[in-house]
């Protein structure tokens, strides 16, 4: 299925549909904020994305036991989810300005709410999509919210189960949604690229009949080009000005050399899947000159015999093709001949 987003074309037969997410990668600096929407706009990308909550609404404020984040494998090592989200988040004030920028510069500009408030919030924003983020795949009222908008909806489907998605998908279609991707994720922060699994999009194409793409949390561009080549028709990546400049995601964004790279590599691996076909192109066709066949290697005297001294395979291609070498040996040259003549069943006797 294909239909718009922001005007732009989102589906099979479309270039992949590239998305630069913000996040809190502002560093709570609107000036900085602008300057990301300027650098996507620059680096081709089609959309940029945002997150539309506040810490309150997101979680509590408590900073021990569950709500403290331990573990030292992430970025976020040391915080309360509370003061997490505090610093990732962007302000709610903060947001007309920004869609106001994207769509000067030609950016589809959208974000995910995560509760009622930022849904009412955004739709006065006139937002021409919805995201759903992978920890809240499994909300369903907020799912049915969304899609009651209208809008086209995009839901990552980190950590989902089959029957999760399911869950998800069902959801949306009952709220009469057909317009939805589902973005093949690996929840975690970097992702690698084993983990990454991109076999699975268009398992999940044909399982749930809908366009699929990547929420790509790998570094590079590799992993982004391999899930186009498997039928991705939307790429997500987490997009700042540089990673040298800290922030809450900044470990696992693309700088804006990066960013180019993906939206020029990605577009070239989509013009590359074709159809299936076999024989030349039409472009190929001036190379089949180029092609072996058999030519006279030495002069020849009418009645000569044809043997592997005097007829060789080579290129161009203007004589005989080479699989009639053996039909030819031990017959007859019926006129004189140099080096260099192409072999034709007019020489043969």
């Amino acid at each position: 299925m294909t239909f718009d987003i922001g005007g732009i074309a989102v589906g099979s037969g479309n270039p992949p549909f590239i998305i630069a997410e913000m996040s809190g990668n502002h560093n709570q600096s609107l000036e900085r904020a602008l300057e990301i929407v300027d650098a996507a706009a620059a680096c081709g990308a089609h959309a940029l994305k945002l997150q539309t909550y506040t810490a309150d609404t997101i979680t509590l404020d408590v900073r021990e036991r569950e709500f403290f984040i331990a573990d030292d494998a992430t970025p976020w090592q040391g915080k309360s989810l509370y003061e997490l989200y505090q610093a990732a988040h962007t302000p709610w004030e903060w947001h007309e300005p920004i869609v106001r920028r994207a769509r000067e510069r030609g950016l589809v500009c959208f974000s995910s709410p995560f509760d009622d408030s930022a849904v009412e919030f955004l739709e006065s924003l006139d937002m021409p999509a919805y995201k759903i983020a992978s920890f809240e795949n499994i909300d369903l009222p907020l799912i049915r919210r969304v899609a009651a908008t209208g809008k086209p909806v995009i839901v990552s489907t980190g950590m989902a189960s089959v029957a999760e998605i399911d869950d998800a998908v069902r959801t949306l279609r009952d709220a009469g949604c057909e317009q939805f991707v589902l973005l093949k994720c690996t929840s975690t922060y970097p992702a690698s690229a084993e983990n990454s699994n991109v076999l699975t999009i268009p398992h999940m194409r044909r399982l749930f009949d809908c366009e699929v793409g990547l929420s790509d949390h790998t570094l590079g561009v590799g992993t982004a080009v391999a899930a186009v080549a498997h039928g991705a028709t939307v790429v997500e990546k987490h997009f700042t000005l540089s990673r040298a400049d800290g922030g809450v995601d900044s470990t696992f964004s693309m700088e804006p050399e990066e960013m180019s790279r993906l939206v020029v590599e990605t577009e070239q691996a989509w013009r590359s899947l074709g159809a299936v076909r076999y024989g030349p192109t039409e472009a190929e066709r001036p190379s089949l000159r180029f092609r072996r066949s058999l030519y006279i290697c030495r002069d020849m005297k009418a009645g000569d015999v044809f043997t592997v001294e005097n007829v060789r395979s080579v290129r161009p291609a203007m004589g005989l093709p080479p699989r009639f070498l053996d039909d030819v040996l031990g017959r007859k040259v019926v006129r004189d001949v140099s080096m260099g003549t192409a072999l034709t069943w007019d020489l043969v006797g």
